[in-house]
């Protein structure tokens, strides 16, 4: 069985920051991924990982878990994962993957900017926030930056933002690996970094908990969005020079 270990290694890194950074780690390890399998493979490995992945995250930050949070942005993005994995076979990644960077950092930049900007968490925002993160997360293999942002906008205590976000994640995660499965994302020949992955998911997300106790709250809405601003402008520049 030949691993590769500079690819298991950057997982548990994008595990660490996607923890401190309260998105999840999706947002890093597809684009790893991709440098390693090919598209469809990653998507698969992706849904398999983020299972261990948030389930430690749940464990660790529990006690910050929003219920009614977990209804409102949870469950439209369940539906509409659905949707996006199944669509994720017909429609060109390439023009979403642009329309999610430029999103991503026009947003960013605005929260980051507007420091007192602050958008409740009403119904309303929080399903619009669910169902575009879900849709994400179907077509692209990560949708934990659009919701992160929602999040972040919300100006959430940090262990509910981590907890309720990996419940929602798992959520998602435990939807799409059907859907993947039936679509012929999940290969055989992949499965053996799944026990590893989900290693990595435990201990990235319990290194990434002691880091995040050093973070002062008003500190970590900056650095959520500091971080999506990161990855959504390293997502345009990715597609460019391709």
């Amino acid at each position: 069985m030949k691993l590769n270990f500079v690819f298991l290694l950057l997982a548990l890194i994008a595990e660490i920051i996607g923890t401190v950074g309260g998105f999840g780690s999706s947002v890093f390890f597809v684009p790893i991924g991709n440098f390693y399998f090919d598209f469809h493979s990653v998507l698969g490995l992706t849904a398999l990982f983020h299972l261990s992945s948030n389930l430690s995250k749940i464990y660790f930050f529990k006690q910050g878990l929003d219920k009614k949070l977990i209804l409102r942005i949870g469950v439209p993005s369940v539906i509409f994962v659905i949707i996006g994995g199944f669509l994720s076979r017909y429609i060109s990644i390439k023009y979403l993957e642009l329309i999610l960077g430029v999103f991503l950092v026009l947003l960013s930049l605005l929260f980051l900017v507007k420091k007192n900007l602050v958008i409740k968490p009403r119904k309303k925002e929080s399903i619009i926030g669910g169902s575009l993160s879900g849709l994400t997360a179907g077509l692209l293999g990560t949708g934990g930056a659009i919701r992160g942002l929602t999040m972040a906008a919300f100006n959430l205590e940090k262990s509910v933002f981590i907890a309720t976000s990996a419940f929602i994640d798992f959520m998602v995660d435990f939807s799409r690996t059907f859907v993947y499965f039936s679509n012929g994302y999940i290969h055989v020949h992949d499965l053996k970094y799944v026990p590893f992955l989900f290693l990595i998911g435990v201990i990235g997300t319990y290194m990434g908990k002691k880091i995040l106790v050093k973070i002062p709250q008003e500190k970590f809405k900056k650095l959520s969005l500091s971080l999506i601003l990161l990855i959504g402008a390293i997502t345009i520049v990715n597609l460019l020079i391709r």
